[in-house]
């Protein structure tokens, strides 16, 4: 009976001690197994404007996104532009954010931010990134999110999932997120760049977690050096799987092992 924590058929480029050739394609053929993936990869942050998205993106500090979309329905209700956030009411204002956790810092922040906008930009959110990154609570990460996403200006976000995915994928071994934005920016065409960072984040949260990675059931197998960190059996690791794409994604991992390559034209 064949093994059931065997590794899907590798493709043909070595893993261990890549060239920086072989790298380049490792990645590229990853890039397009997750595209394949997560066709339907967004924000997971809900907005409709530039301002609410770097509302939404400060509130997501040490807070899960679902906890922040909770929150900022009525939010937005309250405040509608950088004035009213410039203009608020302190403790109004740390009650309403107060779930997000570290309400006091983000209330200071998004006043910080409505004023400076204000005052600097008129009311609206620049879309520069020399720019946003001199506002209150904003730093690049921040500001790449509010680029790609609510001006379409490719931007990679590096934060814990994505770090933690390329070094474990060893497309890089930086720690630095601003040295890994720029390693990985590298490696991936510029327009990619903004979708490479949500195909990543939703993989960390669905199927490579931090402690217990899916490995038995993940379609990324094939060319990932550190296969055999989480469970290789495909039943127990079908288990870890989260989200409303994890039969999708289990059904793709299953392809894989039957020699599948995501990603790959078969037209």
């Amino acid at each position: 009976m064949p093994s059931t924590t065997r590794r899907p058929p590798r493709a043909a480029a070595a893993v261990d001690g890549d060239s920086s050739l072989a790298l380049t394609r490792r990645v590229r053929r990853t890039t397009r197994a997750l595209a394949e993936g997560y066709p339907a990869a967004h924000c997971e942050l809900d907005f409709t404007t530039p301002l609410e998205l770097a509302v939404a993106t400060i509130l997501s500090a040490q807070c899960t996104d679902v906890r922040v979309n909770e929150t900022t329905p009525a939010l937005f209700a309250r405040y509608r532009t950088a004035a009213d956030y410039a203009a608020a009411d302190r403790a109004g204002l740390e009650e309403m954010i107060r779930p997000t956790g570290f309400f006091r810092n983000k209330t200071s922040s998004l006043i910080g931010l409505g004023a400076a906008l204000v005052e600097r930009y008129g009311g609206e959110v620049p879309g520069k990134l020399d720019d946003l990154v001199t506002l209150p609570g904003i730093g690049r990460k921040t500001a790449n999110v509010i680029l790609g996403n609510a001006f379409g200006v490719p931007g990679i976000t590096v934060d814990t999932h994505f770090g933690r995915l390329v070094r474990r994928w060893e497309w890089t071994d930086l720690e630095d997120p601003v040295k890994v934005e720029h390693a990985i920016g590298a490696l991936v065409p510029r327009k990619d760049w903004t979708m490479l960072s949500h195909w990543v984040i939703f993989h960390g949260r669905r199927v490579c977690h931090a402690r217990k990675p899916a490995c038995g059931a993940c379609f990324l197998a094939r060319d990932c050096p550190s296969f055999g960190a989480g469970p290789t059996d495909p039943v127990q690791a079908a288990k870890l799987v989260k989200g409303e794409e994890a039969e999708h994604l289990v059904a793709l991992a299953e392809r894989t092992r039957a020699g599948y390559r995501p990603g790959k034209s078969t037209g």
